[in-house]
């Protein structure tokens, strides 16, 4: 089911055309990747699938009930603490103060929040800020969520926790789509891929995304989350599982057997 439709959409500013013709759709249950150059209109698109622009020409159609949005800026600099801005955004959707505070605090805590939930928005970084973001984005389960470049400014740790945050969004029956930059990301989290080039849609690219799993028993001390190429870490009693991209897993088998780690398994995985 389509949750928002853009038919032959055109956009201008002055005399500039940012995007011509544009047919895209977004169904629920899928991640959809916009890529393409800086200033392509990728960020517009979104803008326009919220509403918070309106096409030149065209039409934009919309049957999702709740929409939430992630700018690539969020403005941060607000007195109010994280958990304080979440509950009154909670409260704005409609969201009990119990619901929006219980909420609030399992996605910061999923996020990893650096700092505490009481700290003042205006005191955290920006990939802190970035993770505020997200939460308000979730606190009400969205049926469509359009996020422009989510994973900006986030340490690895939290890049793959929202991975999974917005594959369980899709998986509830949201439409989600967003944007970035990097092919790892598209193709590690992306169901389709679209490109826009020179202000229009090129083909659709449906993505069969493959990842090597590799597990190792522990030598040195070592950050799996700063390596290279490594999408997710799993720890465990005796050591880590690490996610990453099908071809691009050799320098972490290289940098596990140079810092006295034990290979104990490696196997490509197809995600659910």
């Amino acid at each position: 089911m389509e949750v928002v439709r853009l038919k032959q959409v055109s956009k201008r500013f002055g005399r500039r055309e940012i995007l011509a013709g544009v047919d895209l759709r977004v169904n629920s249950g899928e991640l959809l990747a916009l890529v393409g150059a800086n200033g392509s209109g990728k960020s517009t698109v979104l803008k326009l699938m919220v509403g918070l622009s309106r096409p030149s020409t065209g039409t934009v159609r919309r049957t999702a009930r709740v929409v939430s949005y992630v700018p690539d800026v969020f403005a941060s600099h607000d007195r109010l603490s994280a958990s304080a801005y979440l509950r009154h955004m909670g409260r704005i959707r409609g969201l009990s103060d119990r619901v929006a505070r219980d909420r609030a605090g399992e996605l910061l805590e999923r996020l990893a929040l650096s700092g505490g939930s009481d700290t003042p928005m205006r005191k955290l970084s920006k990939g802190n800020a970035q993770k505020v973001a997200l939460a308000q984005a979730l606190l009400d389960p969205p049926e469509l969520l359009v996020l422009d470049e989510p994973w900006a400014g986030l340490d690895a740790t939290a890049h793959a926790t929202l991975r999974e945050l917005l594959t369980e969004t899709a998986e509830q029956g949201a439409g989600v789509a967003f944007t970035e930059h990097s092919e790892l990301v598209v193709r590690s989290t992306a169901t389709r891929v679209c490109e826009i080039r020179n202000g229009q849609l090129q083909a659709a690219e449906a993505v069969q995304t493959s990842l090597t799993e590799i597990s190792l028993l522990a030598g040195a001390e070592l950050d799996w989350t700063q390596q290279p190429d490594v999408i997710d870490v799993r720890r465990h009693d005796t050591g880590v599982t690490l996610m990453l991209p099908t071809g691009r897993h050799d320098a972490a088998l290289l940098t596990a057997l140079n810092h006295g780690w034990s290979v104990t398994t490696v196997r490509q995985v197809t995600p659910e």
